[in-house]
């Protein structure tokens, strides 16, 4: 009859490492030409068969769930609002930063009579506002054209350069409301005018 041996290893370190098996005679003189078994290889120390997967059942959404759910699909339009009107007012919102940061950068380290000049044209917007009492109009029209004027005696070349920009858009506005103005007056003069040149 065969003698079943194994190298002894403590514990854990048995199931990290397969050991040798030794068939052995009676004698307890282990047979060279018995080829070794490892544990895994005998019957009693088989791993039981894989278990059958079970199946994942989806528990019902409870009330809490129910909720959430609803006031997703309540609220996915405004959303996507929020997302187009976030898209829309980002790139002003970045304009509006980097001029802010430009000015603190120019205040920071302004030119020599930029303080002064600031406080004139301030002085003459009070001074504006003082001397409009009465209608709404006057209140608008009176400070800003005083800055105006003051800001411009400072600054006499990027008031012409700004009068001539704007001179230019006036003129091009009065010239579109002109045409326009003609087209609604007179419609039939010019259709007959194509009509008399035609033949």
């Amino acid at each position: 009859m065969l003698k079943v041996t194994g190298s002894a290893m403590p514990g854990p370190m048995s199931l990290l490492f397969p050991n040798p098996v030794f068939a052995a005679s009676r004698d307890g003189d282990p047979q060279p030409s018995a080829p070794s078994l490892l544990l895994d290889e005998l019957s009693l120390y088989t791993a039981p068969p894989p278990l059958q997967k079970p199946l994942h059942v989806q528990p019902e959404a409870g009330h809490l769930e129910q909720s959430v759910a609803t006031l997703r699909e309540f609220t996915e339009p405004y959303t996507g609002w929020c997302k187009d009107t976030y898209s829309t007012i980002q790139p002003k919102v970045h304009s509006v930063v980097q001029c802010g940061s430009d000015t603190y950068a120019y205040l920071k380290d302004p030119p020599k009579d930029f303080y002064p000049r600031a406080g004139v044209v301030g002085f003459t917007g009070v001074l504006g506002l003082f001397l409009a009492r009465g209608s709404r109009i006057k209140r608008f029209m009176l400070p800003a054209g005083l800055m105006t004027v003051s800001a411009s005696m400072y600054y006499p070349e990027k008031a012409a350069t700004i009068v001539k920009s704007a001179g230019d858009s006036v003129y091009d506005r009065a010239v579109q409301s002109y045409a326009a103005l003609e087209k609604m007056v007179n419609p039939q003069s010019k259709s007959g005018k194509d009509s008399e040149t035609k033949p």
